[in-house]
């Protein structure tokens, strides 16, 4: 089950933060937002998608959109998302549950600067019903992200509280 592969994976990292566990499901922003208590915006989607150099994942606040041009600016190639076979290979976790925890080896990481607005944000934690509360840099160290990147809009002008 990923979960405990991420749970392995956590530990190994020494990371001091606890899983948590939702008795419901926190599948999509909504639903994980409801359950953890928090506005929308501050979960932390994790989207795979394919670069020229093999499958990403990109954590991104919850209240946001990738921006094409953006993501061609950086990456070189018009944004891509992986079916959800292709997800789960390529991040060891299906979708609902994908997070930058416990990827194969092939598969980098990067975090968008959408999150870096909170002073803490909710990656899944490989289940559909988990997550994890990190501050930016915490997700940025235990995601072993190579950068932190600007790839997504719709962020920029929203005036949300900090809950």
């Amino acid at each position: 089950m990923a979960i405990e592969l991420v749970r392995a994976y956590l530990k190994l990292v020494n990371c001091p933060k606890e899983i948590i566990e939702f008795e419901t499901s926190s599948a999509t922003v909504e639903l994980a937002a409801e359950a953890a208590g928090v506005i929308p915006a501050r979960i932390t989607k994790t989207l795979c998608l394919m670069s020229k150099d093999g499958p990403i994942v990109v954590a991104v606040a919850g209240d946001t959109k990738i921006d094409n041009k953006k993501f061609k600016s950086t990456f070189g190639t018009k944004a891509k998302m992986l079916t959800p076979e292709e997800t789960l290979e390529a991040t060891n976790h299906a979708i609902g549950g994908v997070c930058p925890f416990a990827l194969p080896k092939e598969t980098k990481a990067y975090a968008d600067i959408s999150m870096k607005r909170f002073d803490t944000v909710f990656p899944a934690a490989g289940s559909s019903n988990s997550a994890i509360e990190l501050t930016c840099d915490e997700l940025f160290h235990y995601g072993q992200c190579i950068e932190w990147i600007d790839i997504c809009k719709g962020w920029e002008d929203v005036e949300e509280a900090n809950v």
